[in-house]
């Protein structure tokens, strides 16, 4: 098939570092260097504490693990998520202006992240373009995060999509393969300008 036969009737967006900047340092960058960060991370474990948040776990819950590995380590995760906020970055360069474009056609626009549900606010407050999607399903809010399938299943059952005749695109390379399993037309993203070239070769939005 040629790519511009494509039937495109919706399109399915991640959100971090897709539509808004997420730096985890940030919170952190009055107080000590990125490289002294990065330790402090690694020994806080912090990827899983933050994946616990993504699936789910009450911010507390996620605290409190971090406590059971020592002080310095909750008082590390605990100062993350009271200043959560500062680890946005507003809007990825040249998203929303895709957007908009691919709102102009008339197209379906949804959201899938995996994101705690407690801090998911901050995101539509900071990226505004992530309001104009139609529905947004939050790994948070349902117990279950990318790349498992369960998670898909749910965005296809609750909005009646179509895999494939939709396009879905990730920073996640694994969460692009699942993706692709499911019948999705899926797109690693790299930055906005390759995904305007990539969605104009698949006849989706104008060159």
């Amino acid at each position: 098939m040629n790519p511009r036969d494509l039937r495109c009737e919706a399109v399915v967006f991640d959100l971090g570092k897709v539509l808004i900047g997420w730096d985890p340092y940030l919170p952190f960058c009055d107080d000590m260097s990125r490289v002294e960060w990065k330790e402090a991370a690694y020994r806080a474990d912090f990827s899983a504490l933050n994946i616990m948040a993504d699936k789910g776990v009450p911010l507390d819950g996620v605290i409190s693990q971090a406590y059971e590995r020592g002080i310095r380590y909750g008082e590390f995760i605990e100062h993350y998520y009271a200043h959560f906020d500062r680890s946005l970055t507003g809007p990825v360069p040249g998203t929303a202006e895709v957007v908009d474009d691919l709102e102009a056609t008339g197209v379906r626009l949804l959201g899938l992240t995996n994101w705690s549900a407690e801090t998911i606010h901050h995101a539509r407050r900071q990226a505004p373009c992530i309001r104009k999607l139609e529905g947004l399903v939050v790994s948070g809010q349902e117990g279950v995060a990318k790349p498992d399938p369960v998670i898909f299943r749910r965005l296809i059952q609750r909005y009646g999509i179509d895999p494939a005749t939709s396009v879905f695109i990730d920073v996640s390379v694994h969460n692009v393969e699942t993706a692709n399993e499911l019948g999705f037309t899926a797109i690693q993203f790299v930055g906005a300008e390759n995904l305007r070239e990539v969605l104009g070769h698949r006849g989706i939005l104008s060159a």
